[in-house]
């Protein structure tokens, strides 16, 4: 063996099948020895690509534990105990178990929908070995191994053409391009052609749709194409998303107040000679109240909430983060076939002796109708559904299955949209001779005994590229069936091909020829019976929309996002989908980008919307520039090919019918494939992030005046700088909190949502706007709370239980309850329909509270006395201050910005 794999990468494709073989040191015939066999898989290993692993069970809880906020958290367990407040210790130790558990329940739960998604199959491969044919996992494949391909095959690993008959493969797995290829000997000349373009060359991962071939493996395992997608893959780093980025910020902002105050509140400790121990319980006290306890555990329930809405509506998210990120989708980077299309080949035009004609109906299914101008004559169509039926393999049932090659699919369909049986037909009819396709003459002839105009003669139907169909006929027919001399007719006929291929059709041309006279040519050399044929006409097919599709694109329009199409088909055919799906101007191919530079590939997105022929690495690049401009990008995806830049991307989509390696980078999986469903998604995301944001208002809004009470009553010794207890705080903060969270949760999604444009991430939750706004609300609990403090000062004396204390606790969890309320919603108004909802679970915080104040046991936990009514009465009076500001705030922002 004079190559290696390694030593010549990407090059078989141009050298040829001699010089292959040669180098590779195989003999096609008898194949590799089996002790050949055994030095090369010990020198290149198994054909198989190692699979990513996801984090373990243990690794995602002990991720959720050194979070920052539980680490705060912990120190305030430890703390409590070292003092023997062991209620203490309990109630925040069992939150940070809560935070940890329902984090890492969530993650796997998400995964394992993934993992259930998965159908993991063995593929086996026929190879000539020692001599004789032998069929093994394609896993045991090593370079220089001689493989039979058949239809229906999978290719088992990168190999080199020896011979081919009719080969044709469907490689819309690795380059995107949606219609079979066709596949032949001959050395590629261009050594710098692209994926799509190395005819002598199948890969791994692709499926032979038409005929079958002798190849030789080139490449296994990390060396194929699908491998060295998965090296890039392996090169992406993977990001934060922009929620996981703001929580983090925003948790050092509340380590540093929650520490700041309580050193503050030290220090003055420590200046008025107080106990130590009293020191460190104001210390505990103050702590729970600048730390949101329940955060975690609140966001990993709205995103979680989140995740089983996108599951009802077939998205499968790996990563709760990735729920909210979706919100934040600025601009989608969509594969065109099976996402946008329906990945089924249609013949949507067709152009019949002179005459144009459209057809209704996508897809595979049988109904539908041809369609032409008013004031024409419907003309005899049986020259065409000859050569739809009789030129063909494919079959297609009445439900839509198809076995075969799919364009002849989109054949046989239309035979039935004319009223013809294929198989019917074939049975009739059968074949007496054939010229199979072929890559080197394009065209397709079969031969047969039929009715040509009520007398039976031997008939040959022709289909194949219009430019060599059209240099074998003489004569084109008319609509009324006679037949008139090609030169008459050639400069229409080629000038509807151009017509065809500008809407990006594929077009296909027949021809026929009745003549008993080709009996003895076609039985000596069917070739030579192809010749002096009959025009009959042009069909143009390509894989429709998907009906959802361009109602999606519009809805992403209206909502301020991009986007951009990203195919492997050629750009010409990309093109034409981009404009009936309105995408925007400009089209580039991948040949286009690798001429520009980064900069100037970045001033010129705004004007391209579609991006035909491109390569792994362009895909990787335009997202990666996407981002660096700012946008939060979206990729989706089904091919191996797309898996790097779905692992680039902000969110990954891959599709659920796509390969194993693409599920693996996506952040996403769209069990249905379609396009449409990554719109709900987003909106669903836009969705949790403003209920996000409306929490987030809520709890630092809480957290804020815990912080200005316990200063206010340390720094002017207000009940010896304790204004409530610790577990009073812990109630505060997590029971009490939890149901106005709920109310947030199920509060319906605005209308209007997917009218706005997306949010600037760099618009962070802890934006000054929404700080100003988190401590005017937290100055007016603050303030309602340490009231009956004040006017009942003469009633404190340090120790709990007390009235004053007890009124402070009551007026600052209904005030929470009242002002959570008003604060679901924002600039609109907390208090309209609906609300009854919202009114049943505020109802429970509420009778805690009482509950809290009232029962003996309870009492001595919480350190509370019972009120009487004037007190309750009063406790109600200040915490309905706290709505009447919130949404007098709202309103005052609603009149701003109905005067800009």
């Amino acid at each position: 063996m004079t190559a290696s794999t390694s030593d010549q990468p990407d090059v078989w494709f141009a050298r040829s099948p001699e010089a292959v073989t040669e180098a590779l040191g195989v003999a096609p015939t008898t194949g590799l020895s089996s002790s050949e066999v055994a030095q090369r898989r010990e020198r290149y290993g198994s054909n198989t690509i190692p699979a990513e692993r996801g984090p373990s069970l243990w690794q995602i809880s002990l991720r959720l534990l050194v979070d920052p906020m539980n680490i705060m958290l912990i120190a305030v367990t430890v703390v409590s105990c070292f003092i023997n407040q062991i209620p203490v210790a309990v109630m925040v130790g069992l939150l940070v178990v809560v935070n940890v558990v329902m984090g890492a329940r969530q993650e796997m739960s998400a995964r394992a929908a993934v993992d259930a998604l998965s159908d993991l199959q063995i593929p086996h491969a026929r190879v000539v070995r020692d001599g004789s044919t032998q069929e093994i996992p394609a896993s045991e494949l090593v370079p220089g191994d001689i493989a039979l391909l058949e239809a229906g095959d999978l290719v088992p690993a990168d190999a080199r053409i020896l011979r081919a008959a009719r080969l044709e493969a469907q490689e819309a797995a690795l380059t995107g391009e949606s219609a079979p290829v066709d596949k032949g000997v001959d050395a590629v000349v261009d050594t710098d052609a692209t994926l799509g373009d190395r005819s002598s060359m199948v890969f791994q991962n692709t499926q032979i749709t038409r005929g079958t071939a002798t190849v030789v493996v080139t490449d296994t395992g990390a060396a194929t194409q699908m491998g060295r997608i998965a090296e890039l893959l392996a090169a992406v780093e993977p990001t934060l998303s922009p929620l996981q980025r703001e929580l983090r910020s925003l948790t050092k902002v509340l380590a540093l107040i929650a520490w700041g105050a309580v050193a503050i509140i030290v220090v003055i400790g420590v200046a008025r000679q107080q106990p130590f121990e009293a020191l460190l319980l104001l210390g505990i006290s103050m702590a729970i109240s600048a730390i949101p306890s329940g955060m975690p555990t609140f966001v990993q329930g709205m995103l979680a909430y989140g995740a089983k809405m996108l599951a009802d509506h077939r998205a499968v998210v790996k990563n709760l983060a990735d729920v909210e990120t979706l919100g934040a989708t600025s601009a989608i980077n969509s594969d065109k076939t099976g996402t946008l299309t329906l990945n089924e080949m249609t013949v949507q035009k067709l152009y019949f002796a002179h005459e144009w004609f459209t057809v209704s109906g996508g897809g595979y299914s049988k109904q539908g109708e041809i369609r032409g101008a008013a004031g024409t004559t419907v003309p005899d169509f049986t020259a065409l559904a000859y050569g739809l039926c009789l030129c063909s393999d494919a079959t297609v049932s009445d439900t839509g299955t198809v076995i075969g090659d799919p364009t002849e699919a989109a054949l046989i369909v239309l035979a039935a949209k004319l009223g013809v049986d294929a198989e019917l037909t074939r049975r009739e009819y059968p074949r007496v001779a054939e010229v199979p396709f072929d890559s080197e003459y394009k065209f397709m002839a079969t031969f047969h005994h039929a009715p040509v105009r009520g007398e039976e003669r031997l008939l040959s139907v022709v289909k194949g590229g219009v430019d060599v169909v059209l240099a074998r006929c003489s004569q084109a027919m008319t609509a009324d069936g006679t037949h008139v001399d090609i030169e008459e007719e050639r400069a229409r006929i080629e000038q509807a091909q151009r017509e065809l291929s500008e809407q990006g059709l594929r077009v296909l041309a027949f021809a026929f020829r009745a003549d008993d006279a080709l009996e003895a040519a076609m039985t000596a050399n069917p070739m030579s019976a192809v010749e002096d044929l009959v025009f009959v006409g042009m069909v143009g097919i390509i894989d429709p929309l998907r009906p959802s599709s361009v109602d999606a694109v519009r809805t992403a329009h209206e909502a301020g996002i991009e986007v951009r199409m990203i195919t492997g088909d050629h750009a010409i055919t990309a093109a034409a989908i981009g404009a009936q799906l309105d995408l925007g101007p400009g089209a580039a191919s991948g040949s286009d980008l690798r001429t520009m530079s980064d900069a100037e590939l970045s001033a010129q997105l705004p004007n391209i919307h579609v991006f035909g022929r491109v390569t792994p690495e362009d895909k990787l690049r335009i997202a990666r520039l996407m981002q660096e401009s700012g946008d939060i990008v979206a990729m989706t995806g089904d091919a191996v090919n797309d898996a790097a830049a779905l692992k680039q991307a902000d969110v990954g989509v891959a599709m659920g019918s796509g390969s194993e390696v693409t599920k693996q980078a996506g952040n996403m999986i769209l069990t249905d494939d379609n396009f449409g469903t990554l719109i709900t998604a987003i909106t669903v995301g836009r969705s949790i992030y403003e209920k996000i944001v409306s929490y987030a208002r809520f709890q630092m809004s809480l957290l804020f005046s815990l912080v200005i009470l316990f200063l206010t009553a340390s720094i002017f010794n207000i009940n010896e700088g304790v204004p409530m207890t610790p577990l009073m705080v812990l109630f505060l903060n997590f029971f009490t909190t939890m149901f106005p969270v709920i109310v947030i949760l199920l509060d319906p999604v605005p209308d209007d949502i997917m009218s706005r444009p997306p949010r600037d991430p760099k618009v962070t939750l802890s934006h000054p706007g929404a700080v100003l706004q988190w401590l005017l609300f937290g100055a007016v609990i603050a303030a309602t709370t340490i009231t009956p403090l004040l006017t009942r000062a003469d009633e404190l004396h340090g120790e709990q239980p007390s009235v004053p204390v007890t009124m402070a606790f009551a007026v600052a969890s209904f005030g929470a309850i009242l002002g959570g309320l008003a604060m679901r919603r924002s600039p609109g108004s907390g208090f309209v329909s609906p609300i009854a909802n919202a009114l049943k679970w505020l109802a429970i915080p509420a009778v805690m509270t009482v509950a809290c104040v009232e029962l003996g046991f309870l009492q001595r936990l919480i350190g509370t006395v019972s009120l009487s009514g004037s007190e309750w009465l009063t406790v109600l009076a200040l915490a309905v201050i706290v709505p009447l500001v919130v949404e007098a705030q709202k309103a005052l922002l609603r009149r701003t910005a109905s005067v800009r």
